[in-house]
């Protein structure tokens, strides 16, 4: 009975292990693994907890700076990261940026973002800086990392994000060959993440009819 009741406590701390993750002042979270952070009111969150793994986020910098003798607000592009979070809190800071020429110089030169982790230790992020098209292109922030995951053959399953074409895809650096990897299941994920909307109607067609057939 002890061993049975010890195995269940040992599964259950497998199974909950997570951390949280915090963005810095001035740091706004926009999404988790392709589902927008919807704010609370009129505070915006600055925390979540996730499981243990990969994760993807999307952040921007949303602060007050000086424009002269006068407050600004100068708000950048989203940036994706691809976060590898361990079983400890962890936040994203940037350094203090308090004039708006300072935040565009920053910026225009390459941010450079970093993830401060519980224990002390701080790491580099590197990112994506999101591009969208058109008038009010990052309202719709959920469209904006569905199209960029696409793009680039990723997909969230369980909370993780996986990136398929590393999985499946195999580049000699020496020789530049080229080798597919991963089983069947893993190929149709990444292919089916590259195919447009027409493309994945028509194989839904054709699966369906060689399931019947």
């Amino acid at each position: 009975m002890k061993n049975k009741l010890w195995l269940l406590v040992a599964l259950f701390s497998v199974t909950t292990q997570a951390a949280t993750l915090a963005v810095a002042d001035n740091i706004q979270l926009l999404a988790v693994d392709g589902k927008e952070v919807i704010s609370q009111g009129w505070s915006s969150v600055d925390k979540v907890e996730l499981s243990t793994g990969q994760h993807q986020v999307v952040v921007r910098f949303n602060g007050d700076v000086k424009r002269g003798s006068k407050s600004t607000i100068y708000t950048t592009r989203p940036y994706l990261f691809e976060i590898d979070l361990a079983d400890a809190d962890a936040e994203i800071t940037l350094p203090r940026l308090t004039t708006e020429s300072q935040a565009i110089a920053f910026f225009e030169r390459g941010a450079t973002w970093q993830l401060a982790l519980d224990n002390g230790m701080v790491k580099p992020l590197v990112g994506v800086e999101l591009q969208g098209d058109g008038f009010a292109a990052y309202s719709d922030i959920e469209a904006l990392v569905t199209a960029y995951n696409s793009a680039n053959g990723i997909v969230v399953e369980k909370g993780n994000a996986i990136d398929l074409q590393q999985v499946a895809v195999n580049v000699d650096n020496k020789t530049g060959k080229v080798e597919i990897t991963g089983d069947a299941l893993t190929q149709l994920k990444m292919w089916y993440t590259k195919a447009s909307k027409e493309d994945k109607k028509a194989f839904k067609i054709w699966m369906a009819e060689k399931d019947f057939n």
